[in-house]
């Protein structure tokens, strides 16, 4: 059942969300070239522990994976895109690592992810993550009432092909609100036109993420962490985003995000 909330209610998951933001932002800044991956971890547990929040990940035990998890981070290195098992690894100078979050505050979810190069960034991966956010940003574009849940999936997987990345529609995005994973799942390629009709009051998390070159995925030993098959280099973009009368609402924007979308030409201001 796909729960529509009112405006009180998203603006409840907005504090979750503000949180969110603004905590990716700190452990994208702790994340440099020498770095441990379980001190990113154990940062994040410190913040989510100091602001009274909740994390959805910890002892989440889905149909995969070797369970519970126990962890307050998603930390996926290079090959690895998604459910990234965080480990004693210490970041080298051209790694690829995307960090995925999910918390609740008073009973409201919020999840986001990013990718990003630490140290010097190849080319390629740049253009890897730019596809992400890009994508992801038609995605939310498309977050409108009365379009389908199928023009999300065809913007994304639009922008993935004209990049040159193939899509895997296994794993994607999802309904989010009272708990992190809802119905429905927003599949990452799609057809326009299709699926249900998008009303205010829908919120999920939209979440982009390509290999470079496959669409085809492994699990790691640890039966958590996802990889691209081959080996290629991936990257993963998320926010959660509410269906609003005045168009889609971003609930995890992080610090610089909000300042782009309150600068002329912004979301904010064109919707105002």
């Amino acid at each position: 059942m796909i729960e529509l909330k009112s405006a009180a209610e998203i603006d409840r998951m907005a504090v979750t969300g503000q949180f969110v933001g603004e905590l990716l932002a700190e452990l994208r800044a702790v994340a440099a070239v020498g770095v441990n991956l379980m001190e990113i971890e154990q940062h994040a547990r410190r913040r989510i522990a100091e602001r009274g929040a909740e994390s959805c990940y910890w002892d989440y035990t889905p149909s995969f994976g070797r369970g519970p998890f126990r962890n307050v981070l998603c930390l996926s290195v290079n090959d690895a895109v998604l459910h990234g098992l965080p480990h004693d690894y210490l970041l080298r100078d051209g790694d690829l690592l995307s960090i995925d979050m999910a918390v609740e505050i008073d009973g409201w979810a919020a999840d986001s992810a990013l990718s990003f190069v630490v140290g010097a960034p190849a080319p390629a991966d740049l253009k890897l993550i730019e596809a992400t956010e890009v994508a992801l940003e038609a995605g939310i574009d498309a977050a409108r009432p009365g379009n389908h849940l199928g023009d999300i999936s065809a913007a994304i997987g639009e922008v993935a092909h004209r990049y040159g990345y193939r899509v895997n529609n296994e794993f994607g995005g999802h309904g989010i609100g009272r708990t992190m994973h809802e119905a429905p799942h927003v599949p990452n390629d799609g057809r326009p036109g299709r699926g249900m009709t998008l009303k205010p009051g829908l919120t999920i998390a939209i979440e982009p993420w390509f290999c470079r070159t496959t669409d085809k995925i492994k699990f790691d030993q640890d039966g958590w962490t996802i990889r691209s098959s081959d080996g290629s280099r991936s990257a993963h973009s998320e926010h959660t985003v509410a269906v609003t009368e005045s168009g889609p609402r971003v609930l995890t924007l992080r610090p610089e995000q909000v300042a782009q979308e309150r600068s002329p030409g912004g979301r904010a201001a064109a919707s105002s």
